[in-house]
């Protein structure tokens, strides 16, 4: 059999979330909207990053963005929340420790 040299690695055209990501960010969005701290997201597949995008009200900046880029896989880890103002409160390896960050927002807007 004559095996064809697959090339070199190529990647993806776009970056998404995959269904489990979304899976967790979604069950945080739930808690977050019956809390009645957020009411909209938006969701963003580009070439080197997938964005969650949370919002207050529909036509407002979002209030924070849950990031995953791949690129830093090795480094400081693939997932980032990022504040309104753009700095990032967490960063890490784990998407469920990472949204950490924004459960103990919840606990204290709910205690």
């Amino acid at each position: 059999m004559n095996q064809q040299n697959p090339g070199p690695f190529r990647p993806p055209q776009q970056v998404a979330f995959h269904r489990t990501e979304l899976s967790i960010i979604l069950g945080l969005y739930g808690r977050m909207v019956a809390a009645g701290e957020w009411r909209d997201y938006g969701i963003s597949s580009l070439r080197e990053v997938a964005v969650f995008s949370v919002f207050r009200r529909t036509a407002e900046n979002p209030l924070y963005r849950i990031e995953k880029r791949p690129s830093l896989r090795a480094k400081q880890g693939m997932y980032s929340v990022i504040g309104m103002d753009g700095q990032i409160l967490k960063r890490g390896h784990e998407l469920k420790t990472v949204l950490r960050v924004l459960e103990r927002k919840l606990i204290r807007s709910v205690g």
